[in-house]
This record gives structure tokens, C-alpha cells and sequence, in this order.
């Protein structure tokens, strides 16, 4: 972070600070976490200029991210292929979940999930009617893109038959993991799923060069604790529809209204309001 003269000399010219140099002080600087208040206007700016986006730009944008996210489910079912049948296989084949969220992130494509966070922003600062139209306009176009996506790369890896058969069961294993639970318990491990991801997008501007790493260790979480992510899961259960072993309605009711329902929840409730909170708590 840039720092002036004038800081540099003050910390130079304080009696308890052992640094001696203006060249030292601006080091020491450099390497100061920026504030809450820059991170919250970095990721506010964001959303206010998603929210401005052309619907074609934003809808094909989705469409990428859709798609991008089913490497999240090759990846994993190529490594648990490799792997020996052990129980310590999850622990390293779940790291392939991370790769869908590294392409969209890093590639700058839309994902559902982190508008709970960058466009929510700008509601609580502008509670109007408009704003609520911008904001459910750009849900609307971004969520049906992304679930679009997810449902073609599935329909291609399920149905064309080109992948190895070790990693074909494999993937049919991973995806039958997404359906089956209760309402609840799927709202839950989605509430959680879509605060880690809303914290994630909020640590990001403060990451610099340890993107990727905040990236894996927050979308590892996600996988290994078995947390239900309205795009990545899709992919994952799409599959099985696909490849006729359950029904569509039968992701609608299972899977995709519980699972957004939380994602929604975890991002806006648990982290855009407490992230508003913190900054502008008690301005008028």
C-alpha cells in the first residue's frame, strides 16, 4: 500500500519505533493489512459497476462461470480414480473441487454466489426500490446463465462417454453425495457454504499475490465438509439427471431450492449486513 512522506517521517520521528529511515517506514507500510474500510469500498465499487453491466455481457459471463465450474467435479472424480480405495482419499482427491472456483475467480467470470456479497453492498447503502430491481435483474441473469452452464458440461461428461470408466464412476459416486439428504440439513450446510464463500470474496482485495491460496483453502473447506454450493452442486447432480438416475423436479425439490435458499442466507444475512455493519455502523 502507497504511503506518503509525511507518514513515512512519522513513524521515523516516533520515539517508541525502532525504525530509523523514511525507506525502512515505507516498508513498514508495505506490508500493513489495509483496513476495513478500503475493503469494503473496493468490494462495494465492484458491485456497483456488476450492477451496471450489459445483460448479454453478464449473461454470457454466467455462462463461462457454468461451465467452468464442472472441472470442479472432473478434477475430483479424475483423483479419486487414481487414488487407493483408503480413507484418507477424500482428504487429497477433494482439492480437485477447488479447480472450478480457481478458473471463474482468477478468469473474472460471474458467479452466483459472490454477487450475495458485492451487489448487497450497494442495497444497504441505497435502500430503494431501483436498486432492488438492479440487484434481482442481475441475480436473475447470472443464476439462470450459471445453472445453464453447469447443466451442458454435464450433459456432455454424462452422456459422450470419453472419459475413463474408473473416472466415470467415480463421478457418478461423487454426485450421488448431493441429493438424498433432508431439506434442512442441506439449508444449513448451504447457509455455511455461501457465508465461506461471501467471506472469501471479502478477504480477496487484501490477498494480492495469495489469491489462489485464500481460493483453495476456503473452497477445500467447502468440499471436505461436504457443503452444498448451488453451482458446483449442480454440476454434480445434473449428471445424475442426465443419466436418468433421478429426475429433474427431483433436483428442483432435493437440491436446488434448499441449496440456494442457504447460499443466499450465508452470503447476505451472515456477511454483507455484518460487512456493512462494521464500516458504517452508527453513521447516520
Amino acid at each position: 500500500m502507497p504511503t506518503t512522506a509525511e507518514e513515512a517521517k512519522a513513524i521515523v520521528n516516533d520515539p517508541e519505533s525502532p525504525i530509523s529511515s523514511v525507506a525502512e517506514a515505507q516498508k513498514v507500510q508495505e506490508r500493513v493489512a489495509i483496513g476495513a474500510k478500503v475493503v469494503y469500498e473496493a468490494v462495494r465499487l465492484e458491485g456497483e459497476e456488476e450492477l451496471e453491466r450489459h445483460a448479454v455481457a453478464l449473461a454470457w459471463s454466467a455462462l463461462a462461470a457454468g461451465l467452468s465450474m464442472g472441472f470442479s467435479l472432473l478434477a475430483e472424480a479424475a483423483l479419486t480414480s487414481y487414488l487407493p480405495d483408503a480413507p484418507w482419499r477424500p482428504l487429497i482427491a477433494r482439492a480437485g473441487y477447488s479447480l472450478g472456483f480457481l478458473i471463474v475467480i482468477l478468469g473474472r467470470q460471474q458467479l452466483f454466489t459472490e454477487n450475495t456479497l458485492t451487489v448487497i453492498l450497494p442495497l444497504l447503502l441505497h435502500k430503494n426500490l431501483e436498486m432492488v430491481v438492479k440487484v434481482l435483474r442481475l441475480w436473475s441473469i447470472v443464476l439462470s446463465a450459471n445453472i445453464a452452464g453447469t447443466f451442458l458440461f454435464a450433459l456432455l461428461i454424462a452422456r459422450t462417454h470419453f472419459l475413463e470408466p474408473a473416472v466415470q464412476r467415480a463421478m457418478i459416486d461423487i454426485a450421488s453425495t448431493h441429493i438424498g439428504q433432508g431439506f434442512w440439513t442441506i439449508v444449513l450446510r448451504a447457509v455455511f457454504a455461501g457465508w465461506l464463500i461471501a467471506l472469501m470474496v471479502w478477504m480477496l482485495p487484501d490477498a494480492s499475490s495469495s489469491r489462489v491460496v485464500v481460493i483453495l483453502i476456503i473452497t477445500y473447506v467447502i468440499s471436505i465438509c461436504s457443503l452444498s454450493h448451488i453451482i458446483a452442486g449442480s454440476t454434480n447432480v445434473f449428471v445424475l439427471v442426465a443419466l436418468g438416475k433421478i429426475t429433474f423436479l427431483r433436483y428442483v425439490t432435493g437440491f436446488f431450492i434448499p441449496t440456494l435458499l442457504g447460499n443466499i442466507v450465508g452470503g447476505v444475512s451472515l456477511v454483507a449486513a455484518l460487512a456493512h455493519g462494521q464500516v458504517l455502523g452508527g453513521k447516520k
